[in-house]
């Protein structure tokens, strides 16, 4: 499995030729709220330029990508401005980033949903690798989560001129936190990381709920425990990281969404 993985990498990062490439971008349409918030929805669309990756909506200008996977346009204007938001499965941070967006307008950006899309997308090279990683629990390749992201980052930009990101679950390890510095480190400014705080009984009873109708793979009780694991051993050393350079924003999460918003609100009071 790891020598398959590192192939598969290897193409997604190395081929130069448009059929080897990854070319799928989705389309980053927003719609703006009274609060002018930005919501990013879900579809995706194939494109024919090399590593062109949106999510939502139809975007004019999206960047493309050369072969060692960075961005000819990210770097050039201001900065996006990063939140990263952190926490067990079933914590609460989708709610919390729904609630961010329509009052604070930043563009939520899921690495899981990002992921999940393209693993459904069809003629996704990486859609089995990515669901054979989600569904065991384990963490997908550094590199792939990346690319997504900073297309996303791009297409949202060039489509609405929002520049405040919220990246939701990511990132959850040490490899993504490396992975991060080298390809974005120097194209974005991290402002904090938002971590969520629940005890593993009310995040596992939170995700079984959800299973019930969300139609997610990794929303069952064997998933769960393997996730647990993984945020446990890879996830927390990220958060603890992040900690010492006092760049974490600790919420309890336990109680009833409005509640923990009313946290949430303090730790964004003074975003600019």
């Amino acid at each position: 499995m790891t020598h398959a993985i590192g192939r598969t990498v290897a193409r997604f990062l190395s081929n130069n030729s448009n059929t080897g490439l990854i070319s799928q971008v989705g389309h980053l349409a927003s719609s703006s709220s009274s609060s002018g918030s930005t919501r990013v929805s879900r579809s995706v669309t194939p494109l024919s330029s090399p590593f062109a990756v949106s999510r939502t909506g139809s975007v004019a200008g999206v960047a493309s990508w050369s072969s060692t996977g960075t961005s000819s346009k990210m770097g050039t204007e201001q900065k996006p401005k990063i939140v990263f938001v952190l926490g067990a499965p079933g914590a609460g941070k989708g709610t919390q980033c729904e609630k961010i967006v329509e009052h604070f307008g930043f563009t939520h950006l899921s690495a899981g949903d990002l992921l999940r899309e393209e693993r459904k997308r069809e003629g996704s090279e990486f859609g089995a690798l990515i669901e054979d990683n989600i569904k065991n629990g384990r963490i997908v390749p550094v590199e792939i989560t990346c690319s997504l992201l900073e297309n996303a980052i791009n297409a949202t930009k060039a489509s609405t001129g929002n520049d405040k990101f919220l990246i939701d679950g990511f990132p959850r390890n040490e490899d993504n936190l490396q992975g991060w510095n080298r390809q974005m480190g120097d194209k974005v400014r991290l402002l904090f990381v938002l971590f969520f705080e629940c005890t593993e009984e009310q995040c596992i009873a939170r995700c079984l709920k959800r299973g019930e109708s969300s139609g997610r793979s990794d929303d069952n009780p064997e998933s769960l425990k393997k996730r647990f694991n993984t945020y446990i051993n890879d996830t927390m050393p990220i958060v603890d990281h992040y900690r010492a350079q006092d760049l974490v924003k600790t919420i309890d999460a336990v109680a009833a969404p409005d509640e923990v918003f009313d946290k949430v609100r303090c730790a964004f009071a003074d975003i600019e």
